[in-house]
C-alpha cells in the first residue's frame, strides 16, 4: 500500500496500481477506494502556477463546501476534495457514484460517457435495459445546464466539456455529473490548460489553432467556448447525432477538411437557409423538440456560430430544456423506443420516434400571472396526461425550480370516468372555475375553457383550460 501527504498534513492509503490514465495524470483508488488519487505526469511544470489554481478551485471557487446547497452540487460536480504534494503533485478526488457505470451487458463496468448513447457504432453495444427513456435525457439536460450555469455564475469555465468529461444515468438516478474539475479556467487568472476535446472546440478556437499561443489573436476555451459545447452535447443526448457534422466537404486533405468543418467554415446540419451541409437522413428534426429548444439551437448553431456573444447561456437552456419538459407527453405505444415526445406540432400531432398518433383530447393548462389586480399575462403552460404533477414553480410566478426549492407535489392531473381532473394535495387556497374552494383531497374538473385559481397567495397563477383535439 503506498501513502500521499496532502498539503494540509493529512496522509492517504492508496492501492499503488494504476486504474486511469490520460494525457496528463495517472489514478490511483485509494485503500477504501471510497475516492481517487490522480498524480501529474510532470509535477514541476509551472507547479507553482498548478498549486494556485488547485487553491483557488478547492477553496474560493468550490460550490461544494460553503454554499448552501453544497450537498446539492457535490452530486453534480466530481470536485476535488485535497492537494497531494507526496508522491509528487496531485489531488485527490471522489469516486463516482455507482450509477454512472453500466451494470449489464458487454459495457458492464464502463462509465456512462455520452459516446455509448449517441455514437453510431458505440450505441449498438449497449444494452437494453441500460438506454433509459428519452425524457430521461431530458432531465439529464437540465441537471447539466444547471450544473454548467453554478459554474459560469462563479465565474469560471470548464474548458473541456465533452462525452468524456461528462457522465449521465438515464436509468437508475436519472442524473448528470461534470468531472475533470482540476483544470477549469479563471478569465484573467489562469489560463486554460487545455483546447478542448475534438467535435466540442468552438469555431474560433479550431480557426485560430495554428497561432502562436502567445498571439493575441488566437483564441481560447473561455465561458463562450462552453457556450458552443453544452448545446453540442444537448443536441447530441436528445437527437442523437452532431449539430455540425453533415456531408459537406471543405477540403481534399481529411485533417485540414476537419479543420475547416469545425472551424472557419463550420456549418449547422439543419442550417434553415443553407442546407449544403445537410444529411438526408435525418428523419427526427431539432424543431420536433419545440419552440423553446429550438430557437436556442438556431441562435447557438446559426446567430452564435461564429459569433460567441450571441451564445445562449447555461442559463437559458435550462430554462428552456424545463419548459419543454412540461410539454413531454408519453407515447400511448409500448414499443416506442422513445416512449415520450414534445408536444410540438399541434396541427398534427404525432410521435416522431413511431409515428403514433395519441388518443385525444389532450388538456393543456395555460399558466396567466397577475401583473395588477384583475389583469393577466400569459406565463408558460402546462400540457398534462396521467399524473401529471404540478409543484411550487407551476403555483407561482415568483419561484423558480433549483436546489433549493420544495419538489413536493402540490396537485396532480388524472384521467378518472371519461373526465381529466385537477386533483389538490397541498394548496390551501385553490379556487374552482365556479368560485369554490378546492380543499385537498379534492378535485376539479378541467373542462374546455375552465379558469382554475391555483392559488389565492400573493404570486399564485391561474390556469385557462384548453382541450386540444387529436
Amino acid at each position: 500500500m503506498a501513502v500521499a501527504t496532502l498539503t494540509d498534513g493529512r496522509t492517504i492509503k492508496y492501492i499503488p496500481e494504476v486504474i486511469g490514465e490520460g494525457a496528463e495524470k495517472t489514478v490511483y483508488f485509494t485503500e477504501d477506494r471510497s475516492s481517487v488519487i490522480c498524480l501529474y505526469k510532470k509535477p514541476k511544470d509551472d507547479a507553482m502556477l498548478r498549486r494556485k489554481r488547485l487553491d483557488a478551485i478547492l477553496g474560493r471557487f468550490n460550490p461544494t463546501i460553503g454554499d448552501k446547497n453544497a450537498r446539492y452540487w457535490k452530486e453534480l460536480f466530481c470536485w476535488p476534495t485535497g492537494i497531494v504534494e507526496k508522491p509528487g503533485i496531485g489531488i485527490v478526488c471522489p469516486s463516482y457514484p455507482k450509477n454512472f457505470f453500466f451494470t449489464s451487458g458487454v459495457l458492464k463496468g464502463k462509465e456512462k460517457q455520452g459516446l455509448w448513447y449517441f455514437g453510431e457504432k458505440a450505441s449498438k453495444l449497449l444494452d437494453p435495459s441500460e438506454k433509459g427513456t428519452w425524457k430521461d435525457f431530458v432531465s439529464g439536460c437540465i441537471l447539466l445546464s444547471r450544473a454548467v450555469g453554478r459554474m459560469h455564475r462563479a465565474g469560471l469555465a470548464h474548458s473541456d466539456l465533452s462525452y468524456k468529461n461528462i457522465l449521465l444515468d438515464p436509468v437508475i438516478n436519472k442524473s448528470a455529473i461534470i468531472i475533470d474539475i482540476d483544470a477549469l479556467v479563471v478569465p484573467g487568472i489562469f489560463a486554460p490548460k487545455v483546447l478542448g476535446t475534438k467535435g466540442y472546440i468552438a469555431p474560433e478556437v479550431m480557426e485560430t489553432v495554428n497561432f502562436p499561443f502567445d498571439d493575441p489573436h488566437r483564441k481560447l476555451p473561455c465561458i463562450h467556448t462552453d457556450r458552443h459545447a453544452l448545446p453540442t452535447l444537448i443536441y447530441q443526448y436528445l437527437l442523437r447525432r452532431h449539430p455540425l457534422e453533415g456531408p459537406k466537404v471543405n477540403s481534399k486533405d481529411p485533417d485540414e477538411d476537419e479543420q475547416m468543418s469545425q472551424g472557419k467554415r463550420a456549418l449547422f446540419i439543419e442550417n434553415p437557409t443553407d442546407k449544403s451541409n445537410r444529411p438526408n437522413d435525418i428523419k427526427i428534426p431539432f424543431t420536433t423538440l419545440g419552440e423553446h429548444l429550438s430557437s436556442l439551437f438556431l441562435k447557438a448553431f446559426v446567430d452564435g456560430l461564429h459569433d460567441p456573444d450571441k451564445r445562449p447561456t447555461a442559463t437559458q437552456w435550462e430554462s428552456a430544456l424545463l419548459k419543454t419538459w412540461d410539454r413531454i407527453i408519453p407515447c400511448s405505444n409500448t414499443s416506442c423506443p422513445g416512449k415520450s415526445f414534445v408536444l410540438s406540432n399541434v396541427r398534427n400531432i404525432r410521435c416522431p420516434f413511431c409515428g403514433t398518433k395519441p388518443a385525444g383530447p389532450i388538456p393543456i393548462l395555460n399558466l396567466y400571472k397577475e401583473t395588477r389586480p384583475g389583469q393577466w399575462q400569459p406565463d408558460g403552460e402546462l400540457v398534462i396526461h396521467s399524473k401529471t404533477a404540478l409543484c411550487l414553480w407551476h403555483i407561482f410566478d415568483n419561484i423558480q425550480p433549483g436546489p433549493d426549492v420544495d419538489k413536493t407535489v402540490q396537485a396532480y392531473c388524472a384521467f378518472k370516468s371519461g373526465q381529466w381532473l385537477l386533483i389538490n394535495q397541498k394548496l390551501t387556497s385553490m379556487v374552482s372555475p365556479g368560485g369554490n374552494n378546492v380543499a385537498p383531497d379534492k378535485a376539479t374538473a378541467l373542462n374546455d375553457g375552465a379558469k382554475i385559481r391555483l392559488s389565492m397567495e400573493p404570486h399564485g397563477r391561474m390556469a385557462e383550460v384548453k382541450l386540444l383535439k387529436v
